[in-house]
Formats: structure tokens, sequence, C-alpha cells
């Protein structure tokens, strides 16, 4: 019998903090250390990773550094 793997979807940009936050709670600790602690604010509905970020004073390469570390926890948490 084969082993299936459930496989992860990488986080983008462009996905709302809530779904990034359902999806993937080992990304919270990595938004709470960028600075993103809206994980619970009304707004995390509606603002995607990106937008938020900028919203708490994030430049593009700091949004290029959180998403390559949100993505390396992911993919960290695929092989297990």
């Amino acid at each position: 019998m084969q082993t299936q793997k459930i496989s992860k979807k990488l986080i983008t940009k462009d996905m709302l903090v809530t779904e990034i936050v359902e999806k993937h709670a080992e990304a919270i600790p990595i938004l709470m250390g960028y600075g993103l602690h809206c994980i619970g604010c009304s707004f995390s509905s509606f603002d995607t990773i990106e937008n938020g970020a900028k919203l708490h004073g994030m430049d593009g390469e700091a949004i290029k550094m959180m998403m390559r570390d949100l993505n390396a926890v992911i993919s960290e948490n695929n092989k297990e």
C-alpha cells in the first residue's frame, strides 16, 4: 500500500491573512515576528498578506523576506 502525502499550498502575498492563519497555524510565529499582530484583527479577513504588511510599514524587500520565511516553515512541515 502506498502512503499518500497531502501537500500544503505555499503561501503567496495575495492570500488573505485569515486564510494563512487557518490553513497554516505554523506561520503565526513568523507573522508575529515580522510585526503583523493582526492575526485576530477584523481586517485580517479582508487584507492580503501584502496589504497588511504595507499597512504595517514593511517595504518590498521585507515582504519578500517574510514570504521566504513563511514558505520555508510550510515546506519544512510538508516533509513531516
